[in-house]
């Protein structure tokens, strides 16, 4: 019988890449990775999940991602790792700096280096749509511009929207394309942008093939209750629940791309799957959108409606540091991986405003 690592080197020796591969997925039992590890094991892949929260046992190891201890026992005899274990959202400010770069930099760098050591060569990692900043803009004069950050006195003047930063006209947002440059305007986009560019080293150093995720607003059953790390769908959904109306903030004409959790979970499996035709030594970054641009009031009356809720209330309020616009294009993950959502926007609202949601998380992985 062949040891894990000589059936691993078999198995890419042959060309190994649909069927039969072990995932390690940290991150597992979070809102996300919960719905990627019964999709990897409906596609006839074997799932070990390494999470603070993870009941252990043979298939699951209670660990931080940051124990490299753990995490190289964990990677016995993987062939991929999928990579979710984040701390998530905007944060509080920069008072939690050290705790973002610390989950989620170290984390990847200690697991990079685990899986530089145990021979693993496959990752997905979920990467995000933050780390653009603002998204594309067309001004009327001046073509494509990439607007500053909003200053705060516009903002507590009520003028949320960007203006064009040669002629101050007013811009119409578009769709932002992978190869734009990058302009994280956060300590969580910072990180986000941080784990590409180790993974991508990673990459380059070992002859490894990567797939960085960008993930948009993701949604769905699971999502965690009303905290300050979740999306702005698990705000509102919280709301309803305690039969307050969804409080959006500025205008509610922030436009956002609302993507269903199990649509996430499948371009997961797509993106692992695809990883063997890939070239050696590459990250692949790949845009995991709806393609359904929608509005955060449109998003928050919808929501209201399917739960028979009260209807939202505009109350002008912004977080310093949030975009105002973003949506991107997800047409190259739909060309290369073959990937369709299959949730769309008002299915899944109605799905949502009566799935269960997740108790508050633990801070951290």
């Amino acid at each position: 019988m062949l040891t894990p690592g000589a059936a691993r080197a078999a198995r890419g020796a042959a060309g190994h890449s649909v069927g039969g591969m072990h995932v390690l997925v940290t991150g597992g039992s979070g809102f996300i990775g919960s719905h990627i590890v019964p999709a990897l094991h409906a596609a006839g892949h074997e799932v070990t999940v390494l999470d603070t929260a993870a009941e252990p046992g043979p298939h699951a190891l209670r660990a931080d991602v940051r124990d490299g201890d753990a995490v190289l026992r964990a990677l016995d005899g993987v062939d991929a790792v999928c990579h979710q274990a984040a701390k998530v959202g905007l944060g509080k400010g920069f008072q939690d700096a050290s705790d973002y770069v610390g989950v989620n930099d170290l984390g990847t760098a200690v697991l990079l280096e685990q899986m530089a050591a145990a021979g693993v060569r496959r990752l997905a990692l979920a990467g995000s749509m933050v780390v653009y900043g603002e998204g594309r803009y067309l001004c009327p004069e001046h073509g494509v511009v990439r607007p500053g950050p909003r200053a705060r006195a516009s903002l507590d003047a009520g003028r949320f929207e960007p203006p064009c930063p040669l002629c101050g006209a007013d811009l119409a947002p578009g769709l932002v394309g992978e190869d734009a440059p990058v302009d994280p305007r956060n300590v969580y986009a910072t990180t986000k942008l941080a784990q590409e560019h180790l993974a991508a080293s990673w990459a380059r150093a070992t002859g490894g093939r990567a797939v960085s995720l960008r993930y948009h607003n993701v949604y769905g059953d699971g999502m965690p209750r009303d905290t300050p790390y979740a999306g702005v769908a698990s705000f509102f959904r919280s709301a309803l629940e305690a039969g307050r109306p969804p409080q959006v903030f500025e205008d509610g004409g922030q436009r956002r791309d609302f993507v269903h959790v199990s649509d996430v979970a499948a371009a997961n499996v797509a993106a692992l799957e695809s990883l063997d035709g890939r070239p050696d030594g590459e990250l692949r970054a790949l845009n995991t959108g709806s393609g359904e641009p929608h509005t955060v009031g449109e998003m928050a009356s919808a929501l209201a409606a399917a739960f028979g809720g009260p209807q939202p209330q505009v109350t002008g309020e912004y977080r310093l540091g949030d975009v105002r616009h973003i949506t991107a294009s997800s047409e190259r993950l739909r060309q290369e991986l073959g990937w369709r959502p299959a949730v769309g926007f008002s299915e899944g609202m109605a799905r949502f405003a009566k799935a269960p949601l997740a108790p508050v998380p633990e801070p951290g992985a």
